[in-house]
């Protein structure tokens, strides 16, 4: 067990924010003063004074104890694109030690830290850095988040070669069923499971009205 892990996705809206918040409720639940952080959040869009980020919010909700916004998302975007774009439009740009000094504070309080993404894994911090430099500088563990529908075999295969690439760990996937009329949903996975060389921690169902507590039944974090 790592006192910190990554949480990434093979694309945008595969349900990381949803698994992270699974996943902290599978810890929890094992005995673990599990937190969730959201370093980098693009789209102020929470209601009603929209200062807030919806994703950090639940990770937020989902963590073993109560925290301030700001120790869980150091860093908010209005607008929601790139955060590199998002942080131009904003004039702001993203301090990368402000986002390390976030997580060294959360791992003072509690662990391990659940770190959410934004977007996939090469997502852009500015011109010049990517939020997986971040990530390699850390030497954080990943858990890959795999949304499946058609193309997943594809963006899951290179993104778990492009974390390997920079030296870090694939610690363990979950498959998270995000299209209910993805075909050969099974045989996706069993592909998956035969290829990715890494433990599944668990099949999220398509759940439409499930909360993160309900689903972490589908998760074994004890390859972890």
């Amino acid at each position: 067990m790592h006192d910190s892990y990554f949480i990434t996705g093979t694309d945008t809206e595969v349900g990381k924010t949803y698994t992270t918040a699974a996943l902290l409720h599978a810890f929890i639940a094992k005995g673990h003063q599990a937190v969730g952080y959201k370093p980098v959040a693009a789209g102020a869009d929470l209601a009603p004074d929209y200062q807030l980020n919806s994703d950090a919010v639940t990770l937020q909700r989902a963590s073993a104890i109560a925290l301030p916004y700001a120790a869980i998302n150091p860093v908010l975007l209005e607008t929601p694109c790139s955060p590199h774009w998002a942080a131009v439009l904003a004039n702001k740009p993203i301090d990368t030690q402000m986002l390390s000094d976030g997580l060294a504070h959360l791992k003072q309080q509690a662990g391990p830290v659940l770190v959410e993404g934004a977007g996939g894994w090469q997502v852009p911090l500015s011109e010049t850095e990517t939020l997986a430099d971040w990530v390699v500088a850390h030497q954080l563990p990943v858990i890959m988040v795999v949304g499946i529908k058609l193309g997943c075999l594809n963006h899951a295969l290179l993104t778990a070669e492009a974390i390997r690439a920079r030296g870090l760990t694939l610690a363990g996937w979950v498959a998270n069923a995000v299209d209910p009329k993805a075909q050969h949903s099974d045989e996706m996975m069993r592909y998956l499971d035969a290829h990715l060389d890494a433990p599944c921690l668990g099949h999220l169902p398509f759940a439409a009205d499930a909360s993160p507590a309900q689903c972490a039944i589908h998760l074994d974090i004890t390859p972890l």
